[in-house]
């Protein structure tokens, strides 16, 4: 265990991640902070709350600091210290997309023979044991039992659609059609009230991912993983429908100068009133209910009165985006720190856990606490979340996601904002991810 432990404290110096032992080491009992690194967003406050509230409770000695930077700055944040050699945290909360330049980089450990000696991974949908930690991947929704893991799951999420029951009625719409026509006749009936409300921001993920979600439902693709295809794929005629419904359809019932929107003012136009219909991310979604940031009512009860909850409506396809985080192990984190974080990960992934994390108001991924009375009745989105795991999909999960984002993020950004027509956005996004696919290894895979 010694070896194994001084292996995984070198880090990944040939670009190989090191593994974790399966036997957790002996763990120290001096005082010990054991350091998280997330964005600054709800989930991580109740994280750090959660955890020295219980894991304490068997680990008095350790204290749990999950560290929060701006959304945009996340994976820099990360991968800054990854690049050095160095970090300062132990526990790095990354999205699905960066697992796999942490592992070709060796900046995380590989944990497979721990999972397989620590974890019930048969609790779990095998879609987001994978989504959440395996590298490469082979088939978005399909988990290859022989590929490593790299990390378990954190927080589950994707879009809820938001709507407002005394506006459009009780029943949401159950097309993308519907919902755009539905959003449009109650912005035109009710003044000052704009038909719908998204991400639209050119940062972090946000552009990318309303385009994704849309190119999805209208049976569209963003690329070909087995040929590593993209120019000729994301820009086919599905790709370029959905790109027409998101600039011509659904930009124009945004509130005007909504262009760099993101989670927080998605929510604050609910939250006041200003949207119709809204999409955003049901582990953000919780201060909708807040009375001391809505003014849909002075209780919470008055609030859901005004507002309803549902699974994404479907088109051509029923699929929705997956979201969500794994945690992991930095390789450059002290021996003691490492033991500590393979222990955190036992005990959070157990059923028991699971299920008080969801009563916490996180968004568990095990089966058996997705499908609890803690989860389910805790906030009245967590069943759209339950819904919608089966219909999930993710972007690409290769080693080149942050350029191949960040492509993606500008243009849709500039087509939503009237700098670039629709048509020739599309087509820059899928020459220019091409080229960077082109120059690469070709290692990895998976997403859509």
């Amino acid at each position: 265990m010694l070896v194994a432990t001084t292996v995984a404290a070198c880090g990944g110096q040939d670009g190989s991640a090191p593994k974790a032992p399966a036997t957790i080491p002996e763990l120290t009992k001096d005082p010990l902070t054991l350091s998280f690194i997330w964005f600054d967003w709800p989930p991580a406050h109740a994280l750090e709350a959660f955890a020295n509230a219980e894991y304490t409770k068997g680990r008095p000695n350790v204290t749990i600091k999950v560290k929060t930077v701006p959304n945009a700055n996340w994976h820099d944040a990360m991968f800054t210290q990854f690049a050095a050699h160095k970090t300062d945290f132990d526990i790095p909360i990354l999205d699905s997309q960066h697992i796999g330049e942490a592992v070709t980089n060796g900046n995380i450990l590989d944990i497979t023979d721990f999972v397989k000696k620590n974890i019930d991974v048969k609790a779990y949908n095998p879609y987001l044991l994978a989504a959440y930690g395996q590298f490469p991947q082979a088939e978005t929704g399909k988990r290859d039992e022989n590929a490593s893991l790299y990390g378990l799951p954190l927080l589950g999420d994707t879009w809820t659609m938001i709507y407002r029951k005394d506006l459009i009625g009780d029943k949401p719409p159950q097309t993308w059609d519907e919902m755009i026509s539905v959003a449009e006749k109650c912005q035109a009936d009710n003044p000052g009230v704009s038909g719908l409300a998204f991400h639209q921001a050119n940062g972090s993920d946000a552009a990318a991912v309303t385009y994704n979600t849309v190119n999805g439902v209208y049976g569209g693709n963003l690329w070909d993983p087995k040929t590593r295809k993209i120019d000729g794929v994301l820009n086919d005629a599905a790709g370029q429908e959905a790109m027409d419904v998101l600039v011509n359809k659904m930009k124009p019932l945004t509130a005007k100068g909504s262009g760099n929107w993101f989670i927080d003012e998605v929510n604050a136009a609910v939250a006041q009133g200003k949207a119709c219909i809204a999409f955003n991310w049901i582990a953000a979604s919780g201060g909708l209910l807040d009375p001391k940031q809505s003014t849909l009512g002075t209780t919470r009860e008055q609030i859901l009165d005004k507002l309803g909850f549902a699974p994404l409506p479907s088109q051509k396809t029923n699929l929705v985006p997956l979201g969500g985080m794994g945690m992991h192990v930095s390789a450059y984190s002290p021996e003691a720190n490492q033991a500590e974080a393979l222990n955190f990960m036992k005990w959070f992934e157990q059923g028991d856990i699971q299920k008080k994390w969801a009563a916490a108001g996180g968004v568990p991924s095990r089966t058996d606490a997705l499908e609890s009375p803690e989860f389910l009745n805790a906030q009245p989105f967590n069943q759209v979340y339950t819904d919608s795991v089966p219909r999930m999909r993710d972007m690409w999960n290769v080693p080149e996601y942050a350029r191949l984002v960040d492509i993606e993020n500008t243009n849709v950004n500039a087509a939503l904002n009237g700098a670039k027509a629709p048509k020739d956005a599309l087509d820059d996004i899928a020459k220019q991810q091409q080229g960077v696919l082109n120059a690469s290894s070709g290692k990895g895979g998976g997403g859509l």
